[in-house]
């Protein structure tokens, strides 16, 4: 599908922050790095949000761009739940794909989404209900790529401003500097969603990102948090 004007925009409005996702409220495993001393400054902070780009976040991207491709997303649910080991983790994913199918039923009204949300009351994992409400929005599966991936890099780098307070422009460099391969990312998600229409869900990535799940069942037992995940 190629981007129309008013896709371009709603891309914006889909990937910004303020958008009522619920994703201020985590930290992509931030925190937890910041606990355990792994983000400490921006090198340290580039480096786990290039970590998180290449494993989570292309399991994110190639999961939303096969969903705006038409993949079935019951499907792409399950894949999701295979490809997510920890159970923090998948409670997360679900919890924000019910905030997502809030916003995004409210902006954009969907057959398909409500279809989902009917079929799923207990919750989509978030990466499958973007690539729909990026489609519902008139974007294709590439823009459905670019808006997951960049979404596991700008988290943490915005939750990294709270927990350190890291300067805002330092943040933002990182999420520069990162640009060229998260434009890698989001071409790679494409290629796969691709496969996965053509074939099935298993040719979608399975990249790993042990300590993320290691982590994220740590910080879900802390007794007092700053973020949720």
């Amino acid at each position: 599908m190629t981007t129309t004007t008013t896709g371009r925009a709603a891309l914006l409005v889909l990937a910004d922050g303020r958008f009522p996702a619920g994703g201020h409220a985590h930290s992509g495993g931030a925190e937890a790095a910041v606990a355990a001393g792994r983000v400490h400054d921006a090198v340290s902070l580039e480096a786990f949000c290039r970590g998180r780009l290449g494993t989570a976040g292309l399991v994110a991207a190639a999961l939303a761009a096969a969903a705006a491709a038409g993949v079935d997303p019951l499907l792409l649910d399950e894949a999701a739940d295979a490809r997510t080991p920890s159970p923090a983790l998948r409670a997360t994913g679900r919890k924000l794909g019910r905030q997502l199918m809030r916003a995004a039923r409210a902006c954009w009204p969907s057959p398909a989404l409500d279809a989902l949300a009917a079929a799923r009351p207990r919750g989509v994992h978030q990466p499958v209900v973007l690539g729909l409400a990026a489609a519902a929005a008139g974007l294709g599966p590439l823009d459905a790529a670019y808006a997951a991936a960049y979404e596991a890099v700008s988290g943490p780098a915005t939750a990294a401003v709270r927990l350190l307070s890291l300067d805002p422009f330092d943040a933002t460099a990182v999420l520069a500097r990162l640009a060229p391969e998260l434009d890698h990312v989001a071409q790679r998600a494409v290629l796969a969603a691709e496969s996965a229409l053509d074939s099935d869900v298993d040719a979608l990535p399975a990249a790993s990102a042990p300590l993320l799940e290691i982590a994220a069942e740590q910080h879900a037992a802390w007794p007092v948090r700053l973020f949720a995940s």
